[in-house]
Order: C-alpha cells, then sequence, then structure tokens
C-alpha cells in the first residue's frame, strides 16, 4: 500500500536507468516513480520497463506516473503487470479518476498548487490519495520547484479524508523541514536527488530517505 500506514511513506520517482530501481528499493523507499510521459526528461517506456523490471515490481510498490494519458497508454500500463498504482499528473478529469477506481486501479492525482484557491479542486476528486505539487503550467513535475507548504496543512485541514503526498523542491536538506511543518502521509523527490536527470544519486537518496523519516 502507498502511501503507507504506520508510517510516513517515501516515494523516489523518475529513472532512465532501470537498473538503479532495485537499488533504490533496497535503500528503504516505499514506492518507485516510473515516468511514462514521452516528452519528460525521466522518461522510461512502458515495454523498456516491462523488460526490465518484472522481477522488482514482485517486490517494489511500482507507480506509473503518467500525463494526460490516452486509452491505449492508460492499457498498456496496467496491461503490463507492473505497476500497483496509477499516478495521473496533468489534466485529467474526476471522471477519468472513477472510472479506474471502479476497474480496481489505485490512483493518485497529483495536483500542481499556486495558491489557497487551488487547493479547492481536491473535493472534486474520488481518490484518497492526493499529491501536491509545485505549479509550473507545461511541466508536470520534476522541475524542482517548491510551493508554500503551509497550503499542505490547509489542505489537510479541508480535506481529513484525504492522504495527501507532499512534492516540489523536496531535497536531503529540506525534506525535514518539510514534514515537521505539514505532516504529509507521505513525500514525493525526483529531481532532489538526482546526478543527472533520471540518474540517482544513491547517497542523497539515502540520506533523503533518513532525514525524512527522522522527525516525530
Amino acid at each position: 500500500m502507498f502511501p503507507p500506514s504506520g508510517h510516513l511513506g517515501v516515494k523516489i520517482c523518475g529513472f532512465t536507468d532501470p537498473a538503479q530501481v532495485a537499488q533504490v528499493h533496497a535503500l528503504g523507499a516505499d514506492a518507485i516513480g516510473i515516468n511514462l510521459w514521452p516528452k519528460s526528461k525521466r522518461f522510461l517506456a512502458v515495454e523498456a520497463a516491462k523488460a526490465a523490471l518484472t522481477e522488482i515490481a514482485t517486490k517494489a510498490h511500482l507507480v506509473a506516473v503518467m500525463v494526460n494519458p490516452s486509452a491505449e497508454e492508460l492499457e498498456a500500463a496496467m496491461g503490463s503487470k507492473l505497476f500497483q498504482t496509477l499516478q495521473l499528473h496533468g489534466d485529467e478529469s474526476p471522471a477519468l479518476v472513477a472510472e479506474l477506481m471502479q476497474r480496481g486501479q489505485h490512483v493518485i492525482k497529483a495536483l500542481q498548487v499556486r495558491d489557497a484557491a487551488s487547493l479547492d479542486q481536491i473535493a472534486s476528486f474520488p481518490c484518497a490519495d492526493i499529491l501536491l505539487d509545485a505549479y509550473n503550467p507545461g511541466l508536470y513535475g520534476g522541475a524542482g520547484h517548491t510551493f508554500p507548504w503551509e497550503l499542505a496543512s490547509e489542505a489537510m485541514r479541508r480535506f481529513p479524508d484525504k492522504r495527501i503526498i507532499l512534492s516540489g523542491g523536496l531535497t536531503p536538506q529540506t525534506v525535514a523541514t518539510a514534514v515537521t511543518q505539514t505532516h504529509p502521509a507521505a513525500v514525493d523527490v525526483a529531481s532532489g536527488v538526482e546526478s543527472s536527470p533520471g540518474i540517482k544519486d544513491l547517497q542523497l537518496v539515502a540520506e533523503f530517505i533518513r532525514a525524512a523519516r527522522a522527525q516525530p
């Protein structure tokens, strides 16, 4: 299950080297995001993911990160049998989320946050898990930008039935403060633990996980 119950969840997202997925799982990540959006600097095609990750998918919680996917792209992701979760990071509708949930899919809906009014849209989505990311029109995450973390706390106050996942600009140096201030269900990072887009610095990954979980 992601986010996990009983402790802060940590998701590491965006791999162009599939060999690093097992390494990051071994470091203690609760979930690993595979970016299936072709325009992403961290894109990994479903076919390549299936060829490389079938074995680790039996152990690790893999998340398909998608942006405005077509019906065919959704079917390919679901048909691969790799992913326990679909993360929709674009302009997908609440109706699509509901349809996927009716088909038995676990869905995380990612939303870009610019101000308090941005939080209103949370009410429209039926899924329990909402990822809050920085407002970056056209980029759909991974840019390393932050948003005012107090908005995550406001989201939790307004929508206590939702599990809030915090993303956007987190690093080993900032994640402890972010967790202390907002108490999210999970944190998500891509660029903050990289040596280059899609290539993780394993030392930074270990430091990030340690710092995130050091908070009471």
